[in-house]
């Protein structure tokens, strides 16, 4: 089954990029998340009315009448004649069988045939055809109940417009299809109102798809393709969790700013480890993307579930998202959903539009795992008027909103890109980093490569970027650091495997050093554990340096000549990526002085 998944999934990425108006693969990697959504929700729904009714009580459907799925698809329909097809195949083969009896002939080995062998042959060749037969009077009567189903849900529509409900029940295609789309389903989902459920579906299509399949017969292949997949199945749901990881995974690789949708795993893996939530923490992810967060520490959470409590504490009262962009909010809703999260609790919105100052103890959360937009900026009065430490940098305003989303009991692992680390000329930079080091404990600091980042550039290493983990117990007296020069994968956009690693070492390396400072000072040696590759500064160190985080080893050779060609050139990017900093301020400052000329 795995298999068949396997090809079916591919299949319909590749019909879908056939179309002249969704080649690229960010326009068929949205096809294929919104109609695999509506099936799933479908499939989620019909699980839920089962069991309602197992329970003798009323269900009423979220997407209901001629917009489900199945009813515009003719999915259940389709389905019931293909098993109908299939009883009628076994039907001949069993007469075929039967008749070469008759005749005095061997029965024929079919693929159909079932063997018993306390009966005589033609007992049993008369047997199979009275099942065979029985099959198929069931299956017409299946076909029957499907059609007169379908058609019940197709009247309101048939009132109004008879070609198109016509249409529909006889299986679209073309024109009529994509009409039925346009006009009927997109308005209706953008339209829902009620409960979470309602708002995600409504969040969801209020602009996806951004651009629809012009050829409405490639859309039918597609359909009917996605139809055959069965959301009920725990083991198509996993299967199917890691067909579409893996398309994410490939969307990181081709780069052309996809960054914003994908952190490579390595990186996720490694942070969550890092700040390992449990059972009964909340989980919040500000930036949400594809949600890859938010299903790496489900993954992660998953292995501590002990009790049915346990469960459903987990799928309905742990992860929380926002996410600004549609596209990047319909990749993560449809991970999110595959990954086993039953209740995502994903918002669609613009997280700097929330005023830090109005956030209350109710709305914060145990553990934060993100990875923020770094270069962008905000230019909106408004936007900026909610944070204490105004500015117009993106990264900035959120490590302040994280800062005051965090719980007193909780934990942030971030990825922050370097500038925010050594900016000390800019008032937001320093008073915000003041903040963390004076109220928050600010812990750990991971510096990464050049080039971790290469697929949120369309060319070149990508932002130098760091890994940032603090609590709400502050204030910080020491950070530890760890300088990280290989993550398991090159540092280009293809983020093909390697065998150098330094992420299980940091790791390993943190935990003994955690273990030494949680240690009463008297039972401890005076010397933390530490390696060539980590070290520690106090705090006061780094106040007395205007705030400058930047990670400087103390214990890196000044003999260049020695270093591995990578370490060099991500040095070299890390001095671009400066320079590219301090440009970019530089430009701004001209800029605002042409305004005030």
């Amino acid at each position: 089954m795995s298999n068949e998944l396997d090809a079916m999934f591919w299949r319909a990425c590749d019909i879908l990029r056939r179309d002249d108006n969704t080649q690229s693969l960010l326009d068929y990697v949205e096809q294929i998340s919104w109609l695999l959504f509506l099936k799933s929700f479908e499939d989620l729904e019909d699980s839920r009315a089962a069991d309602a009714d197992y329970r003798d009580e009323p269900y009423t459907r979220i997407i209901d009448g001629y917009y489900r799925w199945s009813v515009w698809t003719r999915g259940r329909v389709n389905r019931a004649l293909e098993a109908l097809r299939s009883a009628q195949a076994e039907m001949r083969a069993a007469e075929k069988a039967l008749a070469a009896l008759a005749n005095g002939k061997a029965q024929p080995a079919l693929p159909f045939a079932v063997q018993e062998s306390t009966a005589e042959p033609r007992t049993a060749a008369h047997n199979r055809l009275e099942r065979a037969l029985q099959a198929v009077q069931d299956a017409e009567a299946q076909v029957a109940a499907e059609k007169r189903a379908q058609a019940l849900a197709l009247a309101p529509l048939a009132e109004e417009d008879e070609e198109l409900a016509t249409a529909l029940q006889e299986g679209a295609t073309g024109r009529l299809l994509l009409r039925f789309l346009e006009e009927r389903l997109f308005p209706y989902l953008r339209g829902l109102q009620g409960g979470e459920a309602q708002t995600i579906v409504r969040q969801l299509f209020e602009e996806t798809p951004s651009k629809l399949v012009r050829n409405g017969i490639i859309l039918r292949e597609a359909i009917d393709i996605i139809d055959r997949i069965d959301f009920h199945q725990p083991t198509t749901v996993h299967t199917l969790s890691h067909l579409y990881e893996s398309l994410l995974a490939k969307m990181g690789r081709e780069g052309g700013m996809s960054g914003e949708f994908y952190t490579p795993r390595p990186i996720i893996e490694f942070m969550v480890k890092f700040v390992d939530p449990r059972i009964g923490e909340t989980v919040y992810d500000p930036a949400a993307g594809s949600c890859g967060f938010l299903v790496e520490a489900h993954r992660y959470m998953e292995e501590q579930v002990v009790t049915t409590a346990d469960r459903q504490t987990l799928q309905t009262a742990t992860f929380y998202g926002r996410e600004k962009k549609p596209l990047p909010y319909l990749l993560g809703v449809m991970n999110a959903v595959l990954h086993g999260i039953a209740a995502p609790h994903l918002v669609r919105g613009n997280t700097l539009a929330l005023d830090v100052r109005a956030i209350g103890e109710r709305q914060r959360r145990h553990v934060i795992l993100t990875n923020p937009p770094f270069g962008g900026t905000e230019n909106v009065e408004a936007i900026r008027s909610n944070f204490r430490f105004v500015s117009s940098a993106t990264s900035i305003l959120f490590l302040q909103h994280i800062m005051a989303m965090l719980r007193h009991d909780g934990r942030v692992g971030m990825v922050i890109d370097e500038g925010v680390l050594f900016k000390t000329n800019e008032r937001a930079y320093v008073e915000t980093k003041k903040d963390l080091l004076e109220n928050y404990n600010l812990y750990a600091i991971v510096s990464l490569p050049a080039g971790v980042f290469a697929n949120a550039v369309a060319n070149g290493a990508g932002p130098k970027t760091n890994l940032l983990f603090f609590d709400h117990q502050g204030p910080t007296r020491a950070i530890w650091y760890y300088e990280v020069h290989a993550v398991g994968f090159s540092l280009t956009r293809t983020q093909r495997p390697i065998a150098e690693n330094d992420l299980p070492d940091c790791l390993a390396m943190w935990r003994q050093y955690n273990a030494w400072r949680r240690t009463p000072e008297h039972e401890r040696p005076a010397a933390p554990p530490l390696n060539a590759r980590c070290w520690v500064t106090p705090a006061a160190e780094i106040a007395a340096r205007n705030y400058d985080l930047s990670a400087r080893n103390p214990n890196r050779t000044n003999d260049f000549t020695h270093r591995p060609p990578a370490e060099l050139a991500a040095d070299i990017a890390d001095k671009q990526a400066r320079i590219a900093e301090l440009v970019a301020e530089i430009q701004e400052l001209l800029e605002k002085e042409d305004v005030n000329v």
